[in-house]
């Protein structure tokens, strides 16, 4: 079984953590750090730092620039769909292991039909008989049974994950054909998926630089983005007891008014 090199790193990497964070003294809450999410924002931030003010900076954001303006069209799309076409056997497991199987017939259409008339997923024929949706991944099938996120995680020059995640992909990486490609072709997909979402966030990056504290902005983006996906669109409403019981005093005092 032919692992990438990216799921050994990140293994290497969350072990490191866990290390490290072990070894630490744990900050106290006088000192700002009182977020659940987030035990380990003394190791997180600067790992935040050095991906935001330089990997991406002067790596991620240049190279998506790059392939983006000198790239045709028709091939970036292409590329994409193909990178994107080679998770969709992963993603019919993870319907089924979540009782999707409306979505996992969908799944199992697009990869059939895009890699056969579709020349490898280059071409993207299933969109039109509307079999398209958001891939599942294995850590939507850990959220979906009670799973938590685990730890924030901010991986160096990738930035923001959880634990959760990592192991999601790391098993997602595990299926067929993600785990018999060889190192090369698979860097190449890692990059046009990476290049391609650094280019789908440049309208958003002045939010990021506008923001009081970027890496609170980035992190609280992350979880609401995860909850978003684990929901499939329609996260529950989540109500602040304290918040309404304020607000029910606060009714209670204009009806006495009344």
């Amino acid at each position: 079984m032919n692992f990438s090199v990216s799921h050994y790193f990140r293994l290497l990497l969350l072990v490191s953590i866990v290390v490290l964070s072990g070894c630490s003294s744990t900050p106290s809450v006088e000192e700002g750090v009182d977020d659940p999410r987030d035990p380990l924002e003394a190791i997180n931030r600067p790992f935040w730092t050095f991906t935001w003010d330089y990997a991406d900076k002067y790596v991620a954001k240049p190279a998506s620039e790059l392939y983006t303006t000198y790239t045709p069209p028709f091939l970036r799309t292409g590329l994409y769909n193909m990178a994107l076409n080679l998770n969709e056997p992963a993603s019919i497991i993870n319907n089924l292991l979540q009782l999707k199987f409306t979505a996992a017939a969908k799944s199992t259409g697009r990869f059939v039909l895009n890699s056969t008339i579709g020349l490898l997923g280059f071409y993207d024929p299933a969109s039109d008989f509307e079999w398209s949706g958001e891939q599942e991944e294995f850590g939507e099938v850990l959220g979906s049974y009670g799973v938590g996120d685990g730890p924030y995680l901010v991986i160096p020059g990738l930035g923001p994950s959880s634990v959760r995640e990592e192991v999601g992909d790391y098993v997602d990486g595990l299926y067929w054909p993600l785990a018999v490609i060889d190192f090369w072709p698979n860097l190449v997909r890692l990059g046009v998926i990476g290049l391609e979402k650094r280019a789908a966030i440049r309208d958003q990056e002045q939010l990021v630089v506008e923001s009081a504290d970027p890496y609170e902005f980035i992190k609280n983006a992350y979880f609401q983005n995860m909850n978003y996906r684990l929901y499939d669109g329609n996260p529950p409403i989540v109500v602040d007891e304290e918040a309404e019981a304020e607000i029910d005093a606060l009714l209670d005092e204009f009806d006495d008014i009344d």
